[in-house]
């Protein structure tokens, strides 16, 4: 039977009185991308009042690329982040394509794309299970600092951390292979893509694939003995129960490049399902919060106080209705038996389902190597363009949508972007809150629990720099100081863009 998740007092949102309370900040966050930092308010008793996740560093792409040419989005944009710019790269392809009135891209085009994604996904996977988040669930939360590291892992586990590094370098030769570099290649045109495998790009790849499928099933049996050997404490750390989000086929498979939307309850049920993701806007809002740069997303249907939603790994293997790789499917189905009356909400089990992608992945490339088409010929398709295009792809930390809109010049004039983690914003924060208010609450704060708030937030495997914040709506203090370090003159921008003194 599901566990229902403690009720978290809704003092720890909006504290009274803080400027009467202690604050203790972890700053900066270690072991994710990007710059954020966690806020906690203690009264003297150490009883949490409130614990936020902050955002603290500003990405304006929305901004900024507005008055491009819209045939440059998949360059631009996936300079977001050095972590997963082949999702960028793939979702404002997408996006173009429909720019450009293509809804259906020749086989070769796509399924090289295809590849290029699963590369992607299956480097980012083993660069967070490997690098960033094994050493607390190897070592423990509250081991020393000076081993839950990566260099700790290296001395006392050497050859799984030779397996990451192989499995990550592996996923980024198919990602130079089909984009020309590890980092910021090229590959999407409006319609296709630039070019396709030869044959000796693709024989070597296929003599590398047979270890990391078998790595990646290792790495799959470890996530899974982690989480098992202390299952009930790992079941309730950080848990919360909320509504899943990601795409399938329309046979219901789990699918991470091209599918409809799909929202599961915490039942199981479906509360949204098969549904255009170019439709996005009329089940997703957003909302801005003065005390961070990332954006609020919700269900509409649930409105902005019931409705948090989660999106990655372990929304997609707990939503789908099976997975198209044996080995996956059968890894698939022994992890929905943890919860057989509902999803599985534990926020570890992120990394158990981490590593079932990876292995899907793993499986799925070895798949396309085999496919002729890699090395086919016709690689681009025309159509009559549009004023709009969105799209939508499953990125390694969960759904990630680019919204463009155009003029007759085919110059950007608007662009909207939701990124994986800002889709899981308000989910970090209640995991950060449960942590809180389950460790915290009257005792003497140490090291190791404030580790523990950083192993919540490190299980969604947070992209902090591609969090993007609306335009506008970022409240803004300006200070002039005189010589001797006096304010002259002060002004501020709130939320709702009005300016006081």
């Amino acid at each position: 039977m599901t566990e229902p998740a403690k009720p978290v007092s809704t003092q720890l949102e909006n504290a009274s009185e803080p400027e009467k309370l202690r604050r203790i900040a972890i700053e900066p966050l270690t072991r994710v991308e990007g710059h954020g930092k966690v806020t906690l308010l203690l009264d003297e008793e150490n009883r949490i009042h409130q614990a936020r996740l902050h955002i603290v560093e500003f990405r304006g792409f929305e901004k900024f690329i507005q008055g491009r040419p819209y045939w440059e989005l998949p360059v631009l944009v996936q300079r977001l982040c050095g972590i997963c710019p082949v999702s960028h790269h793939l979702a404002a392809g997408k996006a173009i394509d429909q720019l450009a009135g293509v809804d259906q891209l020749p086989p070769t085009a796509e399924k090289v794309r295809r590849l290029m994604h699963y590369g992607q996904v299956l480097q980012s996977h083993a660069l967070h299970f490997f690098h960033l988040s094994s050493p607390d669930l190897l070592f423990g939360f509250d081991s020393e600092p000076a081993r839950r590291n990566l260099v700790g892992l290296v001395e006392d586990y050497p050859e799984l951390a030779r397996q990451g590094v192989l499995l990550r370098k592996f996923g980024q030769e198919v990602i130079r292979i089909t984009s020309g570099k590890r980092i910021h290649g090229t590959c999407a045109i409006p319609g296709g893509v630039n070019k396709a495998l030869d044959s000796s790009e693709r024989d070597y790849l296929q003599q590398e694939i047979a270890p990391i499928v078998d790595w990646g099933r290792q790495a799959l049996d470890l996530a899974r003995r982690l989480f098992q050997e202390a299952r009930e404490q790992n079941r309730r750390f950080a848990r919360i129960d909320t509504p899943m989000m990601g795409m399938v086929r329309e046979d219901g498979a789990l699918e991470l490049y091209h599918g409809a939307l799909r929202v599961t309850d915490c039942d199981g049920s479906r509360i949204l399902d098969q549904v255009d993701y170019r439709e996005y806007g009329q089940y997703i809002r957003e909302q801005v919060k003065p005390w961070s740069y990332m954006k609020f997303p919700y269900l509409q249907r649930l409105g902005p106080e019931r409705g948090a939603y989660r999106v990655g790994p372990l929304a997609r293997v707990n939503g789908c209705d099976f997975i198209d790789t044996p080995l996956a499917e059968q890894a698939r189905i022994e992890f929905r038996a943890l919860e057989p009356d509902g999803l599985v909400q534990s926020t570890l089990a992120y990394h158990w389902a981490r590593m079932i992608e990876l292995l899907h992945c793993a499986e799925k490339i070895s798949q396309l190597l085999q496919d002729p088409d890699l090395t086919g010929r016709e690689l681009k398709a025309e159509g009559r363009m549009r004023d709009r295009g969105i799209g939508v792809i499953e990125a390694p930390r969960g759904t990630l949508i680019h919204d463009y809109e155009i003029g007759e010049d085919s110059l950007i004039r608007r662009a909207n972007l939701i990124v994986s983690t800002t889709h899981n914003n308000r989910a970090m924060n209640e995991s950060v809150r449960q942590v809180a208010a389950d460790l915290f609450d009257g005792r003497e704060v140490s090291e190791g629990m404030l580790n523990s708030i950083e192993v919540a937030i490190r299980a969604y495997d947070p992209c902090l720099s591609c969090a993007t914040h609306a335009m506008g709506k970022m409240p803004l203090v300006i200070e002039l100081q005189a010589a001797d370090g006096s304010t002259v003159d002060r002004l501020v921008k709130d939320t709702r863009g009005e300016l006081s003194r």
